[in-house]
């Protein structure tokens, strides 16, 4: 269709209009935005990782990270506080989580010698072999998802370490 000679043409941007504010340079977002692309990041990323740990070694993310935390520990052992701790989850979690790696083999309970209160996890030789087997495909999805942060990697850490550090302080 023709456009009348008094009607000037429109200057359009070559590409499309961002569908998302945060698209958009310059533009900041809200506190609720970036507490939505916190929790969309962090759930899709464990959804993602959990199912190719279940599909490739039949362990879920949550019993390799609590595996992962008792191998690094010293001797291999951790209490149940200690591996809460880690993996951010409640002692109530922690026992589930615990309970199913004992059922599998993957480690052992055990009393503090010093305390009989503490009672800690141990790796069995099973688990150290399940948490070397499904280090690769853990660590390697990971890398690859934040690869996608580019050189923004290290300014998100530390901004994320900052934040949860003062989340973590009590008030």
């Amino acid at each position: 269709m023709a456009r009348p000679d008094d009607v000037p043409a429109l200057d359009l941007p070559a590409e499309p209009v961002p569908g998302d504010v945060a698209d958009v340079p310059g533009v900041v977002p809200t506190a609720a935005e970036t507490w939505l692309r916190i929790v969309q990041v962090h759930d899709r990323i464990t959804r993602r990782v959990d199912s190719a740990l279940h599909r490739r070694h039949d362990l879920s993310l949550t019993g390799y990270e609590a595996l992962r935390r008792i191998a690094e520990a010293p001797g291999e052992r951790a209490t149940m506080g200690e591996v809460a701790e880690a993996l951010g989850i409640s002692r109530a979690g922690v026992t589930s989580t615990v309970t199913r790696l004992v059922a599998a083999g993957h480690v052992v309970r055990e009393r503090s010698a010093g305390d009989r209160r503490l009672l800690h996890a141990r790796l069995t030789p099973a688990g150290r072999a399940k948490v070397e087997e499904a280090r690769p495909t853990h660590d390697g999805l990971v890398a690859h998802l934040l690869a996608l942060l580019g050189d923004d990697a290290a300014v998100v850490t530390d901004a994320l370490a900052r934040v949860s550090a003062a989340a973590r302080t009590r008030r």
